[in-house]
């Protein structure tokens, strides 16, 4: 097993269209193969990069804890929306234009509907706006979804799970909790948050699981998560899947042995630290403005600094949203989205860096 980090997965599998072909295919599948073995055969050919347009209206919200809602869509016309699984998310584009990476966090059986759930976070506390904006969606508005594409693979693991989920971070953990207790598969589950009121699903999780114990783990109560204890839950030779705040997740890293460490996935939801930087120096083409982007930085950091509309959206190099085209320089790659031929004059300011100095189009 490879260690998963937010980013498209790299697999060979073409994309499957979305079609009534398709649609039938699976069915005939469903019907001479069980629920289970089907949907450990989909686990088996996770989601590439999917460039699909999905015409969406909201249906209803649900407020889930503290400044969490959940938003469910529908699609225009009805009819059911492309199947996806465990892990996998959508790219929303909201109203402004602003596109913004969700977790689907809805039942993967279901396609009647995709849910999605966001923590709203003001600019101020260092949200880029998109989390605020989606927080004023209203039953009925209409919007287009791009996807679904899964960067965070759901793997077969007949020896079990150990999932560790932080606050939001429960939004990929939920689906994957669902199909391990319909396989009957073995796992434990541990639930960190800041209190019990920012811990959406509460409720939920309990009827999915049943009788199974869970491991719930607020800060006001308990203190802060022992990562030690933590990994020691894990089932023997269990995949573990944790995803929430990067300090979380580091402290579940340091905890496992080298010889083990592939067998954890993880996923952020925050821009990964920048490691063996070297500042540069990012031009403006059109107006000749210079700024400096530091060791620890970004390019897109430092952009937005004097071009604060710069688009961005995931921040990891997998989106594709904040491409720019280089007129000059030397730019080392670290993306995940852009073909050798796109590299070519064009770089991803969110992850990339260049060396000297590197002039864009502004």
């Amino acid at each position: 097993m490879n260690e998963v980090t937010s980013g498209p997965a790299h697999y060979s599998v073409p994309d499957i269209p979305d079609s009534r072909l398709y649609r039938a295919f699976e069915a005939i599948v469903a019907g001479y193969w069980t629920k289970a073995a089907y949907r450990s055969w989909r686990r088996r050919r996770p989601l590439g990069r999917i460039d699909r347009d999905l015409r969406v209206r909201v249906s209803r919200i649900d407020e889930e804890g503290l400044d969490v809602k959940a938003i469910w869509f529908e699609r225009e016309g009805g009819g059911d929306l492309p199947a996806w699984d465990p892990g996998a998310h959508v790219d929303v584009v909201l109203p402004s234009g602003r596109l913004r990476q969700y977790s689907l966090n809805s039942d993967p059986d279901d396609l009647s509907a995709y849910r999605i759930s966001v923590r709203r976070i003001e600019p101020t506390a260092g949200g880029g706006g998109g989390s605020v904006e989606a927080h004023f969606l209203s039953v009925g508005d209409r919007l287009v979804l791009k996807g679904p594409r899964n960067a965070f693979p759901f793997v077969d693991s007949p020896a079990g799970y150990l999932f560790v989920a932080g606050g939001i971070g429960i939004t990929p953990i939920l689906p994957m909790l669902r199909d391990v207790v319909r396989r009957g598969v073995p796992y434990e589950f541990v639930y960190t948050g800041r209190s019990r009121e920012t811990m959406p699903f509460l409720e939920e999780i309990r009827e999915i699981v049943g009788d199974h114990e869970i491991q719930l783990w607020p800060d006001d109560e308990m203190g802060v998560p022992d990562a030690a204890k933590i990994i020691s839950m894990a089932p023997e030779g269990a995949a573990l899947y944790c995803c929430g705040p990067m300090p979380m997740i580091e402290a579940i890293r340091a905890q496992i042995p080298d010889p083990l460490i592939d067998t954890l996935h993880y996923e952020r939801f925050s821009p990964p630290p920048v490691l063996g930087g070297r500042p540069f120096r990012v031009r403006l083409g059109d107006s000749d403005v210079e700024v400096e982007v530091g060791a620890e930085e970004s390019a897109l950091t430092a952009v937005r600094r004097v071009r604060p509309a710069q688009a961005y959206s995931c921040q990891q190099g997998f989106c594709g949203t904040c491409r720019v085209r280089v007129l000059e320089g030397e730019v080392e790659h670290r993306d995940h989205v852009l073909t050798d031929y796109e590299r070519d004059g064009h770089m991803m300011l969110c992850v990339s860096r260049a060396k000297g100095t590197v002039v864009i189009d502004g």
